[in-house]
């Protein structure tokens, strides 16, 4: 996967604290895209400061909290400098929706949106990546997005991630996000522990699942039976507890990989902490 792409996905877990850009920085910064967009549909700013312009409305319904998509997509500058595209990849690229998955702005800009639909975002700072440098994308950028939603895929059933969580960040590195909390019961190394997964790349690409199987996995924690961002997660949730996992390569399968999860890979997990003994 490009470094662009993994800029879309991954880092979006990790914006939970935004600089607060001035409103007054974010208008001007926009002004010179609203003037390129405004002959080619109705352009709607939204309260948060998204301001987005349909091109193809689209049909059927919306995307709702916790829906996967497949979009098409090409980020620009304001000066028109090209930082990443999809479409140049001939791979449409996928996320769930209103989890965290990608920055603030795309949440917001593609969950209005109909199958066929195609939409162009105007994303200020606060939506997008803040003052951070992001390699090709400098800080304080607003960001314009082409945009065309191609399908909307049903979510997990058996497991609720669409609920929002607060975030905890480990020295390891991992970083999860608390979507329900358990009961309070913790278990201890050596202890069998009952889960339900889904594996995500950061492309978006299920590479394994639980709950397509149908039965839960156990194993033995604090054994080295998984890798090791599973033995830390696991040992800090508590039975009916579910989190969302971004687990880097450093605790996942660093450069060796494996099967269909490519070398360095970081690794994304909606986990359920079902029973443990």
């Amino acid at each position: 996967m490009g470094k662009y792409f993994n800029i879309l996905l991954i880092l979006f877990f990790f914006s939970c604290h935004k600089p607060h850009e001035k409103k007054e920085e974010t208008s001007k910064n926009t002004v010179d895209s609203h003037q390129q967009l405004t002959s080619m549909g109705k352009e709607i700013m939204t309260s948060s400061g998204l301001t987005y312009v349909d091109e193809i409305i689209g049909t059927g319904n919306n995307p709702k909290t916790g829906d996967k998509v497949v979009v098409h997509y090409t980020g620009t500058l304001e000066d028109g400098t090209k930082f990443d595209s999809s479409v140049d990849r001939d791979r449409p690229f996928e996320f769930t929706i209103g989890v965290g998955r990608v920055i603030k702005g795309w949440d917001e800009g593609v969950s209005s949106m109909k199958v066929g639909g195609k939409r162009k975002l105007i994303i200020p700072p606060d939506l997008g990546y803040g003052s951070r440098n992001m390699g090709a994308i400098p800080p304080n950028s607003t960001l314009l997005f082409d945009i065309e939603l191609i399908e909307i895929k049903e979510k997990f059933v058996d497991v609720d991630f669409s609920l929002p969580g607060k975030e905890e960040v480990t020295e390891s590195g991992l970083r999860m996000i608390i979507h329900k909390e358990g009961n309070g019961q913790i278990p201890v190394a050596g202890q069998t522990v009952k889960v339900h997964y889904t594996g995500i790349l950061e492309n978006g690409k299920q590479f394994d699942s639980s709950h397509d199987r149908g039965r839960p996995f156990t194993f033995q924690l604090g054994q080295g039976r998984v890798i090791k961002g599973w033995d830390e997660a696991l040992a800090l949730m508590s039975k009916g507890e579910k989190r969302t996992l971004i687990i880097p390569p450093s605790i996942g399968y660093g450069a060796r990989g494996g099967g269909k999860i490519p070398p360095n890979a970081t690794l994304i997990f909606e986990v359920e902490l079902i029973d443990f003994e």
